[in-house]
């Protein structure tokens, strides 16, 4: 694992993902599609519980995605149940259900990643601001981010639902970097997919992303970025 050097003068702020990069959530996601799909057993009753490698190439670019993707998926597999379709009324009902299950899981299938703590408190040492910027609804985040002892690293949490639009939009990042005082090619977003990615380089954020994380099937090693880690750890300050 070789370190990646940074000169903090060159940054005033860091953005940081949450799902994928600082806490692998993919557990919570398995546990409340699945526990939304079994209130529906009459549409459902013969769909196999889905597989987490299945769910990860979905997560990412928010819960309305997820929900309509995985929707999209039990048509796929039993297109004769006619009721199984991404339709307005069953999305809605699937999205209240899902809310209420991952509300009353978030965090207990989580874990956070070997190295982010080591990797907060090297920026907090360097004094750079820090924000959490995810697609996750803004109260989920925090909660998770407080349940795991993150919370405390940021002067900043925004989600999915805190702007008009979600990453890969640069849009969120625009904003995130206002709320940090901070201009964009002075802030660094560490992420761990496309949707980081192509909403930094919109933004003029310079951008690192993590290889162990959620970006839809594809290594991310294929993403065009400025770095990539194995872990928040290899991250070194030093001035030049």
């Amino acid at each position: 694992m070789n370190p990646i050097f940074l000169n903090p003068r060159a940054f005033d702020a860091v953005i940081i993902d949450l799902d994928g990069t600082m806490v692998d959530t993919m557990g919570d996601f398995v546990a409340a599609l699945n526990l939304m799909l079994a209130d529906l057993p009459a549409h459902y009753a013969d769909l196999a519980p889905l597989e987490p490698a299945l769910i990860r190439e979905m997560v990412g670019k928010g819960s309305e995605n997820l929900i309509r993707s995985v929707l999209a998926y039990a048509a796929s597999v039993a297109p004769t149940k006619a009721a199984v379709d991404s339709s307005t009324d069953v999305f809605e009902w699937a999205f209240t259900r899902y809310q209420k299950h991952y509300a009353a899981i978030n965090g207990r299938h989580a874990e956070v990643y070997p190295g982010v703590l080591t990797g907060l408190q090297a920026m907090r040492e360097q004094g750079l601001r820090m924000a959490c910027l995810t697609n996750k609804p803004l109260a989920f985040a925090q909660e998770l981010l407080k349940d795991k002892g993150l919370d405390g690293f940021f002067s900043q949490v925004f989600g999915g639902d805190s702007f008009a639009r979600k990453k890969p939009d640069p849009l969120p990042l625009l904003k995130t970097c206002a709320a940090l005082s901070s201009l964009p090619a002075r802030t660094l977003m560490l992420g761990d997919s496309s949707n980081d990615a192509i909403a930094a380089r919109a933004a003029g954020c310079p951008v690192l992303l993590l290889t162990y994380g959620y970006n839809h099937g594809v290594p991310v090693t294929a993403v065009d970025a400025d770095g990539f880690m194995d872990s928040m750890a290899q991250l070194c300050w030093r001035e030049e």
